[in-house]
């Protein structure tokens, strides 16, 4: 509670350092969509499964692949709000049209609520890549669709960010994020084929990985 506790208020803070004022409605507005998201999501996890929520919590990866993933997510991430920053401040901050920026800010919740409801169907949805015991394949939901829809939810989120917040320049910074996650995917089912039984015929069941008919 205490972490996203901070992180609800972390984020006015990095939003007016960004814009440089309060008079930022694509600002406040971006952080209604995540903060009230998250309450539901913290709540939701604290009465019904403090497992997923404590497996949430941890941040250390085993694999030294992912664990230079996280570290190359995490530049492209600083990286996309320093451009954010700069843009705003050379530019209006009325620079991308409100049908455009109102529309990034419903993909953006609705990628949140694709991350919500993989947390409902899945009990195992670490932060870290990892198989425990017990763990099962989770075929229901939206993994009847594609092999990982949490990451499809969060590359939503991601590249629908800079719009929503008003900037062009940091949509191809963003945009890296999707090699990023696609190299993450691919590493991470090399996991799963060898430690968790019957991923493997999952795999076979379900063609696609984030995109159906397409990958």
């Amino acid at each position: 509670m205490v972490r996203f506790g901070l992180a609800a208020i972390l984020i006015p803070i990095i939003l007016y350092a960004l814009a440089g004022t309060l008079h930022y409605w694509q600002g406040w507005l971006y952080w209604i969509v995540l903060v009230i998201p998250m309450l539901v999501a913290v709540s939701y996890l604290l009465k019904y499964d403090p497992e997923l929520l404590e497996r949430r919590m941890k941040y250390h990866e085993k694999e030294k692949e992912q664990q230079a993933i996280i570290r190359i997510g995490t530049i492209v991430f600083i990286a996309g709000f320093l451009a954010i920053a700069i843009d705003l401040r050379i530019h209006r901050l009325d620079a991308i049209p409100l049908s455009l920026v109102l529309a990034a800010e419903a993909g953006v919740f609705l990628g949140y609520l694709l991350v919500l409801w993989v947390f409902k169907e899945n009990s195992y949805a670490s932060r870290t890549i990892e198989v425990v015991k017990g763990q099962e394949v989770i075929t229901t939901g939206p993994y009847a669709i594609v092999r990982h829809p949490m990451y499809l939810g969060v590359l939503v989120m991601y590249i629908l960010t800079p719009i929503a917040l008003g900037s062009w320049w940091a949509v191809p910074i963003f945009s890296l994020t999707i090699p990023i996650i696609v190299w993450r995917i691919i590493e991470e089912e090399k996991v799963l084929l060898k430690d968790l039984p019957g991923y493997r015929e999952y795999c076979q069941e379900r063609r696609y990985r984030l995109l159906p008919y397409i990958w």
